[in-house]
């Protein structure tokens, strides 16, 4: 029988008009998404139009609370309006959606529809009366912006106008293009054609004007982009980046990328209306954008840091944002149209082969976009095709006569090393090419000699490869480094023998090399870092061998002691050359021993060694107490400014992997809670957001819990001034959930109860990134100091009305389960939870009346509190007393029946006048006021 009535409730529980009621009933609880989930199913149930119009409107109505402003415009526009046109509470909430999509016109003509429907409305009357003047304020604005825009105009077009009006009137045009208005007015009067007028002279600060405002235009705008891109041509702008001015590549860089990233989002986002009608289809136009990037690549004309802007632009924009997307279609054309482009640029030399012009980046940048298409492969067929092109255009080189060629082929295989290692490796495996490298260390020509080199130490961090060259390479390189004349080569045979010495990583007994051969080899790394007379390539590559070595404690602690080789790495940062971002970033995580240790399971290490196999061995100087003497150094040294350096960078080399490692160094160096000003007062607050956004899966939550940690101890306030305070809730919400840690947990409940207090506004964002569930679900973990600072933070979160009113909604046990933890034994929980309860009852008087229905012992859990030895324990037991007398005079007859009368009688005649007893005595007052207890003869209160 009972499968038979839950069969009928199923099938209840599927109508329409049932499921519009559980609805309806969330929706006024302050359930919202709950809400918006039920009227979405019986949407999908409903074939009544008139019961689909109800459930459009009212789908409307979560949208707008839940600022889904498009979506609630268009369920009260089709899905009521187009049902019936009379419907005045769809008309107003579209009225409201267009308003805040700012398209005041059309808001007013439906506000105004419904004033004369309901002339007596006062919401109706006040939106009207909200959008005359918002209408009002657009419209002077524009007309004083258009003003503005042309006198820049005539300014600008001007010839016999001196230079520096010129200027300054393009930076004008700058300003002005970074507000809608401006922007608006610009483009409405043929700007375009203006600024193309401006990317055509030979001044410097006019086409950087010009691509700024172009900025300007294109942020966020679709159709406005898809015009400027018709109107100039990527082909003018590709050749602008490509420009020999560096400032002026980047600055067409940033322009680039925020066309990508304004036609990408024009493409998800659902278009409609007058929109609908006018924009193309912008995919044909980012494949013809992309196109010209790829054209961009082998070309003599254009410069160094034009070719690694638009390399830099091909890793953003055409490799997927997430493997969750199906299409990759993108990377397959690239591969298909330009693999072979991009690798003519890896593969040039410039000392000894003609081709496009490089920068000391070029090589790097090429390995992280050829990484970056490889790893976005789908299937074997795929890879098999990416390593047939790459293989086929080696060998067409390296069978070539000549040393050119073959040099050429080698420098291929390197760059291919550094980035896809599956396809370098494999080409190192063509016949004859190991032999030609091993023949060309020995060469006589410095730059064969490099190249050689730099392929066999790539080849040499290779697992596949070590064991080979170990036995073959290793005394070349010790010959190269103690015979050759040139510290250009021998500093690279160094870093060949650094990865070679570092093969058996932190385990203390698999050292490759005698005893000491690895201090040696890191002193002398640390001698070159610090010998400024030398090239910064050359000095990059000690900084590489470094990188290796640090594996070793003992090379650990020689690096922090030498203040002087720290500095010479932090400058070098800092510098122009971005290839040392990584090696910098790796040899910092070693330092600060910020990797990953898996600890073994000493049952299991037991049977290894029962069973004679290797054990790895932690050397005895990584231990913490060295570790933490160790991030004091650096700290003195100046590693956060370095850090909040690297961050900075824009540059392919700058990849997630090398971001997680400055998260993790970051994480480090703010484990010690004396040290978390010292790296907020260097930017290191600042530093850490673009990091929990733009990172590996690990590094962001290593970067949410280094903010956590600031967040927990420094003032937020002054830790992230300005709007960034509210870019952290973000991060630290992101660390609620079960893959981290319960440390980590902790830690961000911590974080957002420091949040939740300082305004409603942070409470607000706190509640939009739907973190009270998660906050609530912590409440029942297991672990003491985990439920109570889930506790803690809801005490400051109830200041919000919104959670509130979950309190208030009925049919749950959130009330229930705060009076029970207010009698737990563990005080930290108690004053949590009894803190929630005195706001609560304050705020919410309904709920005094049902904490007795709660649990049959809520009034020894009371009395608890009023006679605990803690005074803050007290505080709360005493305002909880009073917030429910004065809300419920049956309440109040019901406790002075109880010993609570005597407690509150003992705690008022305090000798002291405190909070406690001063709130006691207002307990007693009132109930003299309700007349349940006569006030005794001779005893007045004291002032």
């Amino acid at each position: 029988m009972s499968s038979i009535l839950l069969a009928i409730f199923l099938l209840l529980i599927q109508e329409p008009g049932i499921l519009k009621e559980e609805g309806n009933t969330l929706f006024k609880a302050g359930d919202v998404q709950g809400a918006l989930c039920c009227y979405t199913k019986a949407l999908k149930l409903s074939s009544n139009q008139s019961e689909s119009a109800i459930l459009h409107r009212n789908r409307s109505a979560c949208y707008l609370k839940l600022e889904d402003y498009t979506k609630a415009e268009a369920d009260a526009s089709k899905g009521s309006l187009d049902a019936d046109p009379g419907d005045v509470k769809a008309r107003f909430r579209r009225a409201q959606s267009l308003q805040k999509l700012g398209r005041l016109n059309e808001a007013f003509m439906d506000a105004q529809r419904c004033a004369q429907l309901e002339p007596t409305n006062k919401a109706f009357q006040e939106l009207l009366r909200q959008l005359g003047a918002q209408i009002q304020e657009k419209s002077v604005q524009l007309s004083s912006t258009d003003a503005r825009v042309q006198q820049m105009f005539s300014l600008l077009l001007d010839p016999l106008a001196q230079s520096v009006d010129r200027q300054k009137a393009a930076q004008n045009l700058v300003v002005l293009s970074r507000e809608e208005a401006g922007a608006e007015q610009i483009f409405r009067n043929d700007g375009v054609r203006l600024i193309q007028r401006l990317l055509g002279s030979k001044q410097e600060e006019l086409v950087l004007s010009a691509l700024r405002t172009l900025v300007g235009l294109c942020t966020g705008h679709q159709s406005r982009t898809m015009a400027i891109v018709n109107e100039l041509g990527m082909e003018q702008l590709c050749e602008v980046m490509g420009s020999g001015a560096s400032s002026v590549s980047l600055a067409a860089c940033h322009l680039l990328q925020v066309m990508f990233e304004a036609l990408t989002e024009g493409m998800k986002r659902e278009i409609r209306g007058k929109e609908e009608a006018i924009l193309p289809e912008p995919s044909r136009e980012l494949r013809s954008m992309l196109r010209q990037l790829v054209e961009m690549m082998p070309a003599s004309s254009v410069s160094g840091p034009g070719r690694d802007s638009a390399i830099n632009l091909l890793v953003k924009q055409v490799p997927r944002k997430s493997q969750k997307n199906p299409d990759n279609s993108l990377t397959l054309w690239v591969i298909d149209q330009g693999l072979k482009k991009i690798l003519e640029v890896a593969g040039t030399v410039p000392e000894v082969s003609e081709g496009p012009p490089l920068t000391d980046n070029s090589h790097m940048s090429c390995s992280v976009l050829l990484s970056k298409l490889y790893d976005d492969l789908k299937c074997d067929a795929e890879r098999e095709n990416f390593n047939k092109l790459c293989e086929e255009y080696i060998q067409l080189h390296f069978g070539r006569p000549g040393l050119e060629s073959k040099l050429r082929a080698i420098q291929t295989v390197a760059v291919l090393l550094q980035g896809p290692s599956d396809v370098g490796n494999r080409t190192l495996e063509i016949s004859g090419m190991m032999d030609a490298v091993i023949s060309l260390c020995a060469s006589e020509d410095v730059c064969h000699q490099q190249v050689a080199v730099e392929a066999l130490i790539h080849a040499a961090g290779k697992a596949k490869r070590a064991s080979f060259i170990t036995a073959n390479g290793v005394a070349l390189l010790k010959d190269l480094y103690k015979k050759s004349e040139n510290d250009r080569i021998r500093v690279r045979a160094l870093v060949g023998l650094c990865k070679l010495g570092s093969a058996g990583g932190t385990d203390f007994s698999m050292k490759q090399f005698a005893e000491g051969s690895t201090l040696k080899l890191a002193k002398q790394c640390r001698k070159w870092l610090c010998n400024e007379s030398l090239p910064p390539a050359s000095r990059r590559w000690a900084i590489e061998g470094l990188a290796y070595l640090t594996f070793d404690a003992d090379v650990k602690e020689d690096l922090a002691e030498d203040r002087n080789a720290l500095q010479a790495m932090f400058q070098l940062a800092k510098s122009e050359d971005k290839t040392v971002l990584f090696a910098v970033a790796s040899t910092l995580v070693n330092c600060t021993n910020s990797y990953d240790v898996e600890k073994p399971d000493p049952q299991m290490v037991e049977l290894a060694k029962y069973a004679k196999q290797h054990v790895p061995e932690a050397h005895p100087k990584d231990a913490p107490s060295f570790v933490e003497k160790r991030l004091m150094k650096l700290l003195e040294a100046g590693v956060v400014s370095a850090l909040v350096c690297m961050v900075k960078q824009e540059s392919p080399a700058l990849t997630e992997t090398c971001r997680e490692c400055i998260a993790r160094v970051f994480l480090a160096l703010v484990e010690r809670q004396e040290d978390r000003g010292t790296v907020v007062a260097q930017g290191g607050g600042k530093a850490l957001l673009p990091l929990v956004s733009e990172s590996t899966d690990k590094g962001k939550t290593k970067a949410a819990q280094a903010l956590a940690k600031i967040t927990i101890t420094s003032n937020p306030e002054i830790a992230f001034p300005g709007e960034r305070l509210y870019e952290v809730v973000r991060p630290l919400v992101s660390l609620l959930t079960l893959d981290c840690s319960l440390l980590q947990n902790f830690e961000a409940l911590m974080a957002l109860t420091n949040l939740a207090g300082i305004s409603e506004r942070l409470r607000q964002k706190i509640i939009k990134e739907k973190a009270v569930p998660k906050v609530e679900g912590y409440m029942f973990e297991e672990h003491d100091l985990v439920r109570a600072a889930a506790t803690e933070c809801m005490c400051n979160l109830v200041l919000s009305a919104e959670v509130q009113k979950l309190y208030v909604a009925t049919g749950n046990d959130r009330l229930k389960l705060l009076v029970l933890y207010s009698g737990e034994e563990d005080e930290r929980l108690r004053k949590a939870a009894a803190g929630t309860l005195a706001m609560l009852t304050a705020e919410q008087p309904e709920l005094c009346a049902r904490i007795p229905g709660t649990t049959s012992h809520w009034m020894e859990i009371l009395q608890a509190l009023l006679l605990s030895d803690s005074v803050e324990l007290r505080h709360r037991g005493v305002v909880v007393t009073l917030n429910m007398m004065q809300a419920n005079k049956s309440l109040a007859e019901t406790l002075m029946e109880s010993e609570v009368l005597e407690i509150l009688s003992v705690l008022a005649k305090a000798t002291e006048q405190s909070p406690v007893s001063r709130t006691a005595q207002d307990c007693l007052d009132k109930a003299m006021e309700y007349g349940i207890i006569k006030k005794p003869e001779g005893e007045g209160r004291e002032p």
